[in-house]
């Protein structure tokens, strides 16, 4: 078996460590592991992307579908930018979930609902976080009806799973 069988998933928080009891000494950041269990009962899809470059690079998937240059945010370069990416990924996957569940409650999705997500990127300490709004339209629909199709979609979306307890979110209905 390889690592990839031994380890299940990592997070890696960042943790203050008190130092009261140590004089002339600031607190200081270390990282922390914590094993998750939240991993696909049967994979069904793997997206497989290269990037070079970084933030002024480039990605390329390994069928060409996604082919596109990066810029860093609020610059003049000529690509898209990582959050751009999270947040076109993090709607339509909220979208197609909200679909799921509709159905699973025999509910009819107005033909012109939509999701609109908003990815905040900022400093945090020694590092940088992200935080997420998702706006999501439901013409039509009543707001109790649509409000519990928002929270439960939200427990079956992939993208909110897998950043549950990691990346603030907030969901509204407009």
């Amino acid at each position: 078996m390889g690592i990839g069988h031994d380890i299940d998933r990592v997070r890696v928080a960042v943790v203050t460590t008190s130092s009261a009891h140590r004089p002339g000494f600031h607190p200081v950041q270390s990282l922390q592991q914590e094993n998750i269990m939240n991993r696909p009962e049967k994979v069904i899809y793997t997206a497989k992307v290269h990037t070079t470059g970084g933030r002024v690079g480039s990605s390329r998937s390994d069928d060409g579908k996604l082919d596109v240059k990066l810029s860093r945010p609020g610059t003049p370069g000529e690509g898209t930018n990582p959050e751009q990416l999270f947040a076109a990924g993090w709607s339509a996957c909220y979208q197609s979930a909200m679909e799921l569940v509709a159905r699973r409650m025999k509910l009819a999705l107005p033909a012109d609902f939509a999701v609109d997500a908003e990815v905040d990127l900022g400093p945090n300490g020694d590092g940088y976080d992200v935080a997420v709004r998702l706006n999501v339209s439901l013409p039509g629909i009543s707001p109790d009806v649509a409000q519990g199709l928002i929270e439960t979609t939200h427990q079956v979306c992939p993208y909110s799973r897998a950043t549950h307890g990691n990346v603030a979110v907030e969901t509204k209905l407009v």
